[in-house]
């Protein structure tokens, strides 16, 4: 056979877990088997003919075996790798970075000739032929893999330690079992320094968010000294080596990456910027939610990557900040994707108008976007935010975005599309922010008026619109741009304040109060334009238009016609202050129209639970 494998390559892999250059060692050509995807990358078993190791191909590799180059029983030449420990399963694991393929698949799988030993337990051949110096084969085989590199480290003067530690490993080879470490990442997040005081004392915290070359993100956090010592050396955008940290599982309640992992950085850990080098941009990896299983991360601190296909993009809005009175840019997209659901995105400042305004000028080509590190909101039912470390990337290449597009050309286009957030189905996951989800009856809000002191709450009801006053203000001239209110200009037109501009024309738009009833009892609830519309049945302008036209008889029987209908309101609770008399200002977030055959469901399951209660008690 012209090319073949390495003599004991596995063995030298072994015994040589981390080495400092590679050019060291005596070639190392294994043979892959069992080549398959795990996300990314792709996994195998690196082959000597006499041993074999669990091994896995960065990414950067990945394009070598989707180009034909490495094949399944091909061979390859390892030209750099880390070996890690796998503790619960007492295995070895191979991470190669950089390879060349030496041969593409052979015939079959190769085995080596293993020679018989002689009584002493050395082979007959000259262990020179294998062309690598080894220990004595009955050493090796008499050890373990573990032992081998514990010898190994020990043997070594302190000068070759200190290289295999400076040796970067990549985020994904990580976990908490593994002794000594380095890290090459770029800072991609730095949150604030805070304190904290608890029943061990006072103390301060902070985290940083790292990424590093592959695009693996792993959180890392500082406790009061350490915290202290690495809060002003680390800067957003620099790349360091890291090292001496230790590993966790993470808490997935308070996780803002995708990783198992969450690091702690001591007052004992290094941190050195990586200046004079090389820097990388990482690579920006998705883990994409379907637009309709977006309803569990409602108001949660996950944040959710997204994919979709854009149907709509607005002009850019000016909104003036609560807490600042600051004027910021904002601008709404609306995606959508294979479920047939769409959802409303809120890009805010450089991207509502760098990014936005190009989605804007290409809109009618309807590009695909993946959006990385989104906030989920109950607006309108569900609703997507960017945040200062969004991710937008516009027509991506990867295999998702080429199946959206494919979906979009071939039927999507055609499809009738729904906003998630006006139907979103009781049998969500988790049940969360459905129109099922928190049913309370009206007399459990109107009887509680310290609901939503300090922080609005949300309940779901069911009832009848039993009013709408006709004589009300139900609706306001609004600005076609930013929405809002306007007011006549000297001369002509109107002027918006938030855009700072004269306009020949406005908008109509609803804001009204409607009365609300059910079996326990009655309120009176704020509605705004998007939910108005869907309960009135028109917009604000075609109903002014009925009563500058038609008359006032048939604006009230329009008004009329709406009233004891049955509904599903989403509603937000917040107490308020008027004319020193303490009040509940109940807003309807979300409405939609009875599903009853979901509605009997629901009964049937609150009846059952009535049962099982009666039977406890």
């Amino acid at each position: 056979m012209a090319k073949t494998v390495s003599p004991d390559a596995v063995l030298t892999i072994l015994a040589n877990p981390c080495p400092d250059s590679c050019s060291d060692l005596p070639e190392i050509i294994v043979q892959v088997l069992d080549l398959k995807a795990t996300g990314t990358k792709y996994m195998f078993m690196a082959s000597d003919g006499k041993m074999k190791v669990r091994a896995l191909l960065q990414s950067a590799l990945s394009s070598e075996v989707t180009s034909g180059n490495i094949q399944n029983l091909g061979l390859i030449r390892v030209l750099d790798y880390t070996l890690n420990d796998i503790p619960t399963k007492n295995e070895k694991f191979l991470i190669v970075s950089k390879c060349e393929v030496v041969s593409p698949a052979l015939e079959a799988e190769y085995q080596a000739d293993v020679k018989p030993m002689d009584v002493d337990g050395e082979t007959k051949s000259e262990a020179a032929a294998a062309g690598i110096v080894l220990k004595p084969k009955q050493e090796v085989v008499a050890k373990s893999a573990a032992q081998i590199v514990n010898d190994q480290r020990t043997n070594m003067p302190p000068s070759a330690r200190m290289a295999m530690t400076r040796r970067v490993h990549p985020l994904v080879s990580l976990n908490p079992y593994q002794g000594n470490w380095t890290i090459k990442v770029r800072v991609t997040s730095k949150g604030n320094m805070r304190t904290y005081k608890n029943a061990r004392g006072e103390g301060c915290v902070f985290n940083v968010e790292l990424t590093d070359e592959d695009g693996t993100q792993i959180q890392a956090t500082m406790f009061n000294d350490a915290a202290r010592k690495f809060f002003d050396k680390f800067h957003m955008g620099k790349v360091y080596y890291i090292s001496k940290g230790t590993l966790k599982v993470a808490n997935k309640q308070f996780k803002t990456v995708q990783n198992d992992y969450e690091m702690t950085l001591n007052e004992n850990s290094e941190v050195e910027e990586a200046s004079n080098e090389p820097t990388f941009i990482p690579e920006t990896k998705f883990s994409f939610t379907p637009i309709d299983e977006l309803g569990p991360y409602i108001n949660g601190r996950e944040l959710v990557d997204v994919i979709g296909v854009v149907h709509n993009v607005s002009p850019t809005m000016s909104i003036r900040r609560k807490s600042n009175n600051e004027t910021v840019p904002k601008r709404d997209i609306t995606i959508a994707d294979e479920t047939n659901k769409t959802v409303v995105v809120s890009l805010w400042n450089d991207l509502a108008t760098n990014v936005g305004q190009e989605l804007l000028d290409m809109a009618d080509k309807s590009p695909v976007v993946a959006i990385k590190s989104l906030k989920v909101g109950d607006f309108q039912g569900v609703s997507l935010s960017a945040i200062s470390k969004s991710i937008i990337v516009v027509n991506p290449e990867t295999p998702e975005a080429k199946k959206l597009r494919s979906w979009y050309d071939s039927e999507g286009k055609d499809s009738s599309l729904a906003a998630i957030g006006s139907g979103l189905s009781p049998l969500n996951k988790n049940g969360a922010r459905s129109m099922y989800s928190d049913r309370v009856s009206l007399a459990h809000i109107t009887s509680n008026p310290s609901l939503g002191e300090g922080k609005p709450v949300f309940f779901c009801i069911k009832a009848y619109i039993s009013y709408i006053k006709p004589d009300q203000a139900m609706w306001y001239r609004a600005c076609k741009t930013c929405s809002k209110k306007v007011t006549e200009a000297v001369g002509s037109g109107y002027w918006c304040e938030g855009c700072q501009k004269n306009e020949d024309s406005c908008n109509l738009r609803y804001i009204m109060v409607v009365k609300v009833s059910d079996a326990s009892g009655e309120a009176y609830l704020s509605v705004f334009n998007e939910q108005a519309e869907k309960i009135i049945g028109c917009t604000a302008d075609e109903l002014n238009e009925i009563k500058s036209q038609d008359g006032e008889g048939s604006y009230q029987k329009k008004l009329k016609e709406v009233t004891w209908s049955p509904h599903l309101f989403r509603v937000s609770v917040t107490p308020h202050e008027y004319n020193g008399e303490k009040k509940q200002r109940i807003t309807i977030r979300a409405v939609a129209p009875i599903d009853y055959a979901t509605e009997s469901k629901y009964l049937v399951e609150e009846i059952s639970k009535m049962k099982i209660s009666k039977m406890i008690i």
